[in-house]
């Protein structure tokens, strides 16, 4: 059974509950995308991982809520709520796509006010914060903005296919790319956690290249992980990134490293 916290937070969402676990991970969508997304990979954690997936506002059951369209402003959200649920025990973000900007946007908040600091960042399918990358998809209108989904592959297909759930879906999506597409991290932003850079090899909106750049952002241990797929590889791999992630939550906390 969840602790209180949990379920008075409209954030987070726990499909498999582990409050007693050692470790938990902190896991932040991609643009358009929802808490849903993280199921299967909370399903194939260790049983020692509490899986804690972010709900952004304006999807599923925060539908009536305003959308944020700042990556600052969910990363702020997200910190608001998390401090009772990471509180006492070592934890990890692993953001894909916007979602790794999300993270860590998040990270440098838990740096500097606590109330502890993450192990390890994992910045899945988005380049480094010092490289350019707005392809303006915020600016089409809704045909181009559904052909741009069709053709990143992460949204089901029958969505796009029937105009009442996509008239649900496309304020989201929207407000999500201009979250994603207008953020700006600042001159020299850097954490001090461990970075774990994940990229698709055939990525064709994200070069790999770019995705190693995330080694300037930290001044902790660096590792990129290349992946086969293109932009969505995360969900072909959901066990290869389970195994990652437990193991170096695992490897950070013997190592010894803060949490604060």
């Amino acid at each position: 059974m969840e602790p209180p916290a949990a379920s008075t937070s409209q954030w987070f969402r726990r499909f498999h509950p582990r409050p007693d676990a050692e470790a938990a991970l902190v896991c932040l969508p991609y643009a358009g995308g929802s808490a849903a997304a993280y199921f299967a990979l909370s399903e194939l954690l260790a049983e020692k991982v509490d899986v804690l997936a972010t709900q952004y506002p304006g999807r599923q059951n925060r539908f009536h809520e305003p959308c944020l369209e700042s990556v600052q402003e969910l990363a702020r959200g997200v910190f608001d709520d998390l401090a009772p649920l990471i509180a006492g025990r070592p934890f990890a973000l692993l953001g894909h796509s916007m979602g790794a900007a999300v993270g860590f946007e998040l990270a440098r908040i838990l740096e500097r006010e606590g109330p502890a600091a993450p192990l390890a960042l994992f910045a899945s399918g988005r380049r480094a914060p010092s490289i350019a990358g707005d392809r303006g998809v915020r600016f089409l209108d809704d045909d181009g903005l559904v052909a741009e989904l069709r053709s990143m592959g992460g949204t089901d297909m029958r969505v796009l296919d029937e105009p009442e759930l996509l008239q649900l879906l496309l304020p989201s999506v929207r407000a999500d790319y201009v979250a994603s597409e207008t953020y700006d991290a600042g001159p020299g932003a850097i954490v001090g956690c461990d970075v774990v850079a994940l990229a698709g090899h055939k990525d064709a909106h994200v070069e790999v290249d770019d995705v190693a750049a995330w080694r300037d952002h930290t001044t902790g241990a660096f590792d990129l992980k290349v992946f086969p797929g293109g932009h969505f590889f995360l969900t072909d791999h959901e066990p290869e990134i389970a195994a990652l992630v437990t193991d170096t939550l695992r490897a950070a906390t013997r190592a010894g490293h803060p949490t604060r």
